[in-house]
Formats: C-alpha cells, sequence, structure tokens
C-alpha cells in the first residue's frame, strides 16, 4: 500500500453518491480537504474537518469567487457534465493544480460492447445516451489539453455506484412500494444479464488512492467492483431486504420499457440493458487495496434500513407506477 502524505484537495460536489464516501476516506487518511457545492445537501453530511466552499458550480464567476486564487493539490471534478463546463475547468485551473480529475462513466463506452471484459481501451462511443456522448466530449478536451499543453489530468469512469440512499433498480423506492403491496416488478429484458454494482465505500478506496499518484496524471482509470449479478438477483435481494422474499418479476422487453417510459429509456437502452463486466487490473496495479468488499445482498438491507428509517424519503412516482401497471398488463396479454 501506497504512504500517503497530507495533500490539499478541492472536491467540487462532495456530497452525492460517489463523492461523499470519498470525501470521508480522504479525511480519514489525513488530507486536507475543502468541498464547493451549494451547500444544500442534508442527505450526506461533511465530516467537521472539511472546509466548505459555497457557489453554484454552474455560476462561473462564483466559483472563482469562492476560490479566490487558490492552489491545489488535486482538483475531483464531479459535477462537470458538458464539454463547456471542462474547457472552463481547463482554463481556471491550469497552473493552479498538479492534478485534476474527471469524473467521468463507463457509460461512455461502447453500447453494446462488442467484447467482455470491458477495459480503459475499449472504444468510447454511446449512440443512445446524450450525458455519455457529453463525457465523452469532456474527456477528449482533456485528452488533447494533456497531449498539448501537459494539463494534469486524470480521467476515472465509474459504473453503476450506490449508496444506502441509491436504490439500483428502475423504479427505486417505487418497485420496493410495489413489491411491499403485492404487485409485480418489472424487470427489463429476461433479468439474467449481468450488471456490475459497486458500493460506493469500495469506489472510494480506489478513487483516493489515484489523489496525488504520479502515475495517474495523464492516465485514465475505471473504478467499478467485480460483483456483477443478474438484475433477477438485484430485485430478489431488494424484495427479500424489504419484507418480499419471492417478489412476483415481470419481465418486458428494454425496447418496450422505453417506449412506455421515455424517461427511462435512454439509461435503460444506453446502458443497463446489456451485460457489463469490467476488468480493474490497470487500477489495482497502483492501488492494489481496492476490490470489492460489499456485494448488493448486504448492500439492499443497507438500504431499506435507511429508507425505513426516514419515511420522508420514500418517495414513489405516480407515472412510473402507472407506467409499470401497462406494463406489466401489455406482457400478460402477449
Amino acid at each position: 500500500m501506497r504512504t500517503h502524505h497530507p495533500l490539499d484537495l478541492l472536491f467540487i460536489g462532495g456530497s452525492g453518491v460517489i463523492s461523499a464516501a470519498a470525501v470521508t476516506r480522504a479525511v480519514t487518511q489525513g488530507h486536507r480537504v475543502t468541498v464547493l457545492n451549494r451547500g444544500r445537501s442534508t442527505t450526506r453530511p461533511l465530516p467537521d474537518a472539511v472546509e466548505t466552499l459555497v457557489a453554484d458550480v454552474a455560476d462561473d464567476a462564483a466559483v472563482d469567487d469562492a476560490l479566490a486564487g487558490r492552489d491545489f493539490d488535486v482538483v475531483a471534478q464531479f459535477r462537470a457534465f458538458s464539454p463547456d463546463h471542462v474547457a472552463r475547468d481547463i482554463e481556471r485551473f491550469t497552473g493552479r493544480t498538479g492534478q485534476y480529475v474527471f469524473i467521468s462513466s463507463a457509460s461512455a463506452y461502447q453500447t453494446p460492447p462488442s467484447r467482455l471484459p470491458v477495459t480503459e481501451s475499449t472504444p468510447l462511443r454511446n449512440p443512445f445516451w446524450q450525458y455519455s456522448r457529453d463525457k465523452i466530449a469532456g474527456e477528449d478536451l482533456l485528452v488533447r489539453a494533456h497531449r498539448e499543453e501537459a494539463f494534469p489530468a486524470t480521467i476515472v469512469r465509474p459504473s453503476h455506484t450506490y449508496d444506502r440512499t441509491l436504490i439500483p433498480t428502475t423504479g427505486a423506492w417505487t418497485d420496493v412500494a410495489r413489491m411491499r403491496a403485492g404487485k409485480p416488478v418489472v424487470v427489463h429484458g429476461d433479468g439474467t444479464s449481468l450488471w456490475t454494482l459497486t458500493h460506493t465505500e469500495d469506489f472510494a478506496v480506489g478513487f483516493t488512492g489515484l489523489l496525488g499518484h504520479p502515475h495517474a496524471v495523464g492516465d485514465t482509470f475505471q473504478i467499478m467492483g467485480t460483483h456483477a449479478p443478474t438484475w433477477n438477483q438485484v430485485y430478489t435481494w431488494l424484495g427479500a431486504a424489504a419484507g418480499v422474499p419471492d417478489p412476483e418479476i415481470v419481465h418486458v422487453p428494454s425496447e418496450t420499457i422505453a417506449a412506455v417510459l421515455p424517461d427511462v429509456g435512454d439509461g435503460l437502452l444506453g446502458d443497463k440493458a446489456h451485460s457489463m463486466l469490467f476488468d480493474c487490473a490497470k487500477l489495482q496495479a497502483l492501488v492494489p487495496e481496492f476490490g470489492t468488499t460489499i456485494t448488493y445482498d448486504q448492500g439492499a438491507h443497507e438500504q431499506i434500513a435507511w429508507y425505513d428509517a426516514h419515511p420522508d424519503a420514500q418517495l414513489t412516482d405516480p407515472t412510473l407506477d402507472a407506467g409499470f401497471d401497462r406494463l406489466v398488463e401489455h406482457a400478460r396479454a402477449i
């Protein structure tokens, strides 16, 4: 394990599903952590040792004022979703950081992939999802900036990362409510495709291991575990945690779900409908302590316990719920 010396870290974001655990781990490792965000999240409170700067990351003037010319050893950008935003960051942080870490997405990879497991050299091409194409465009800017100007970029590609609040199924809490009401849940395809799920605490080990690492600058790393259950297993584990050990599952083609529920269609056709397995040997060569320690059969219990303790978070989506009813009716009529 590499010995860590204290770094001055700036997390842009820092209270989200994948960033909050990384902030906490960085603090426990003795780093000096500053978080810049809107300061509105109460779901994932920051450790007391964190310095907080309040600004909307979309407001350039507010961000510049909050940073006030400060330099950092590492800037970790969790809130850039467009190439324009990345371009502004390159201009803002050139000469002010030893490493700029851009959180991209494994959904940027070729979809569906022509070969498994996916590695960092798998082509980037997603014709289904604009979110993914914007991440690819941001990566392209950083690769060019590093090549031409030696901008110290590191690109990180997480896959489906969850915490106690982010239920990974299509309907999230709506699915849990349906199970508990004795209603069937809709699973895309035949439910046997494999899907990699990574607990945010495991992600944080890989992520913080790259911060300040001299061999990480100018390179790209995917960060996800080896845990790849089928979707049938995911829904069954979620049901068991919710007190419904044998939930009724109705299988529906992904294209049909996308037609009935277009709001989830892009993410389904552009990501979750295909088996995704990853090889993280490149990351583990630099961060050997990284690995899967929490699997979703455990994570589902953590999620249900949190939601049962927070009734105000138990929000169902009536549009999704009605769409699921239509999909079930259609499937049963065939």
